[in-house]
């Protein structure tokens, strides 16, 4: 899959493309199948597929306090559409320029000028341009004048509701994990670098894997039964806490740290996939180190009976 960063990186070899514009955050379902007829569309008219994405996020831009939480970060983003077979990424900085730009702009700019888009699938309530003033039948009318076609996506169900990033955040954040995955088509995964903590855990026999988010909210919240992909051949059991920790801190940007049974292994800057499996508990301010202490050992001996593991492993080290 090819990836273009900005407009100014277009040249005329990327004209010609069936396109699709969104934001795509988690690659769910119902844009698996986007992108599956998007693919189709692209042979029938033997040029290559392309998707349409914004960095950030527009609503990140305007509001980024009010902003929902990402299912997916860029690069796990990226890799989803790709295993969906996607050949070109086009990744436009939302910024202030972009934000101001016209709708009947944005359509010669960008899809016509700079991508030659030749058919167009864009959902029924999509809107963009400035003041969000382009929508679904501006782009049939100025497709009709620049010489592409425009299409609704369907909308995929799930047992009579609409597949959405909504209603799977309303899932995680619930601790609601069949029916994220049901959603998803695959169980809800965070990925992320391992980097340097602060080693407290270290001084009570659970040492952690610390994994920046990289965004300013979590979908899930608290502590988790987990397994981890990227370490060794199979699946890691673990506890995994997603959160500011205010036993500790107070506040700040989530973190996840992630404790692993059985596990005495320097891993600092493997890149692990972290699956959540069950929930555990909320995130609460403990009166006392020690009282926090003694919830963790709680914490991992109900996530070893979640995972089926050998509570005995519980002692062993995670040496990040």
């Amino acid at each position: 899959m090819q990836l273009v960063r900005g407009q100014h990186n277009l040249r005329a070899r990327h004209q010609g493309c069936a396109a699709t514009i969104g934001n795509f955050d988690g690659v769910h379902l119902g844009h698996q199948a986007v992108f599956n007829a998007l693919r189709d569309k692209a042979k029938q008219l033997a040029v290559p597929s392309a998707v349409v994405l914004f960095e950030p996020q527009p609503m990140e831009f305007f509001q980024p306090q009010q902003a929902p939480p990402r299912l997916t970060r860029l690069r796990e983003k990226l890799i989803h559409i790709r295993s969906c077979g996607i050949d070109r990424v086009m990744l436009l900085e939302f910024n202030q320029r972009l934000a101001s730009l016209a709708a009947e702009s944005f359509v010669r700019q960008i899809l016509v000028d700079g991508l030659g888009v030749r058919h167009l699938y864009v959902g029924d309530d999509f809107r963009f341009g400035r003041g969000r003033e382009g929508d679904f039948s501006l782009l049939q009318r100025m497709g009709g004048e620049q010489g592409f076609s425009v299409q609704g996506m369907d909308t995929v169900c799930h047992e009579d509701c609409r597949i959405s990033s909504t209603r799977i955040r309303e899932a995680l954040a619930l601790g609601d994990f069949s029916t994220a995955e049901l959603c998803l088509g695959r169980p809800y995964q965070i990925c992320g670098r391992v980097g340097r903590g602060e080693q407290r855990g270290r001084t009570i026999g659970f040492p952690t894997l610390n994994v920046n988010l990289h965004r300013c909210s979590s979908p899930v919240q608290g502590v988790f039964a987990v397994r981890v992909q990227g370490l060794d051949d199979g699946d890691l059991p673990g506890v995994a806490n997603v959160g500011i920790r205010p036993t500790i801190h107070g506040g700040g940007r989530p973190l996840l740290e992630v404790h692993l049974f059985d596990f005495d292994r320097q891993v600092y800057g493997s890149q692990i996939g972290v699956t959540f499996l069950h929930k555990i508990r909320d995130e609460r301010k403990f009166s006392s180190f020690e009282e926090l202490q003694q919830q963790i050992l709680l914490d991992a001996a109900q996530a070893c009976n979640m995972l089926q593991t050998n509570p005995n492993q519980t002692t062993g080290s995670t040496s990040p």
